[in-house]
C-alpha cells in the first residue's frame, strides 16, 4: 500500500505541474487518497467514510477530504467535481497497473517498461485484474488529453520514484 501511495501521489503532482496546478495540494490528496484501507479493506462501503473521520479530528482542509471521498464516490457518495478529484479518481488505479507492468519485466523495473506496453496490459483483462479499467479509461475525457499522453505522465513521474519503491 505504501508504493501505491507514493505512486499516486507522485502522479498528482505531475498532473497538477502539467495543469499548472498547486503540486503540493495535488500530491498530498494522492498521499492520502487509500489511507484508511487498511480499517475498511474488509468492508469496502466504508472506504474513505473513515479517512473522512480521521482527517476531519485532525482539522484538514476540506478541499483534501472531498478529493479523498470523491476518488471512490461508489462508497462515499461524493462525486468527484473538479480537476483535481477527477484526475486522482482516474488516475490512482493506473499507478497499479504501471507496477503490475514493470514486474512482469525481466529486471523487474519500471525503467523497462514503456508507455505501449502500459496501454497494451490496460486493454488486457487478465492481467492485473484488480485495476478498474472502467474508471482508468475516463482519464481521457476527463483529463482532456488521449490515454498515450495520461499513460506517458503517469509512468514518467512514477519512473522519477522507482529507486524509492524498490522499482
Amino acid at each position: 500500500m505504501i508504493n501505491h501511495h507514493l505512486g499516486a501521489e507522485v502522479v498528482m503532482r505531475a498532473f497538477a505541474h502539467h495543469f499548472g496546478d498547486d503540486e503540493e495540494l495535488w500530491g498530498v490528496c494522492g498521499l492520502l487518497h487509500d489511507m484508511d484501507w487498511e480499517y475498511t479493506k474488509d468492508n469496502p462501503s466504508e472506504h474513505t467514510k473513515k479517512a473522512a473521520e480521521i482527517l476531519r479530528a485532525q482539522n484538514i482542509d476540506e478541499v483534501i477530504i472531498h478529493a479523498v471521498q470523491a476518488h471512490h464516490p461508489s462508497a462515499s457518495g461524493v462525486e468527484p467535481s473538479n480537476l483535481m478529484e477527477k484526475c486522482l479518481y482516474t488516475t490512482e488505479e493506473l499507478t497499479g497497473l504501471m507496477i503490475a507492468c514493470a514486474l512482469v519485466q525481466p529486471d523487474k523495473k519500471l525503467a523497462s517498461v514503456k508507455p505501449e506496453s502500459v496501454l497494451k496490459k490496460l486493454k488486457t483483462k487478465g492481467f492485473a485484474r484488480g485495476v478498474n479499467r472502467d474508471i482508468v479509461n475516463q482519464a481521457p475525457e476527463v483529463l482532456g488529453m488521449p490515454m498515450e499522453q495520461v499513460i506517458q505522465i503517469s509512468l514518467s513521474a512514477m519512473q522519477g520514484i522507482a529507486e524509492k519503491i524498490g522499482l
